[in-house]
């Protein structure tokens, strides 16, 4: 899978999903650490990547947007450490796999998840 890193998400966690075999990028990386969410939002759309982010306004850009891409995984977790973030993280992997390739926004928290298919009606 393809992933854009958002500036709040670890580099741990990157490097993670790297070994895992997935494609990752992060903002940190291409020197674009001021970028605008909806400017995020449309270079991952244009890269075939998946959004990682901890920041609540992709929330409502993806329901504005009105598209079915890009996917988006929002942390809402207490903790936000790698420690935590990253094997809930593989297990949304791995239950929403199809899901994430077709388009949908899920809201990661400590208890669970929860998916909505894009677009966001």
């Amino acid at each position: 899978m393809k992933f854009l890193a958002d500036m709040g998400v670890s580099m741990t966690t990157v490097i993670a999903l790297r070994q895992l075999g997935h494609d990752v990028t992060h903002l940190r990386e291409q020197g674009l650490i001021c970028m605008e969410d909806r400017d995020i939002v449309a270079k991952a759309s244009a890269e075939g990547r998946i959004v990682l982010t901890f920041d609540l306004d992709f929330g409502e850009i993806m329901a504005l947007s009105k598209t079915a891409n890009p996917s988006v995984i929002l942390f809402r977790m207490r903790n936000q450490t790698p420690k935590a973030v990253t094997p809930r993280l593989g297990q949304v992997l791995q239950e929403c796999q199809a899901h994430l390739d077709q388009g949908a926004f899920i809201t990661v928290e400590d208890s669970g998840y929860r998916l909505r298919r894009l677009p966001i009606r």
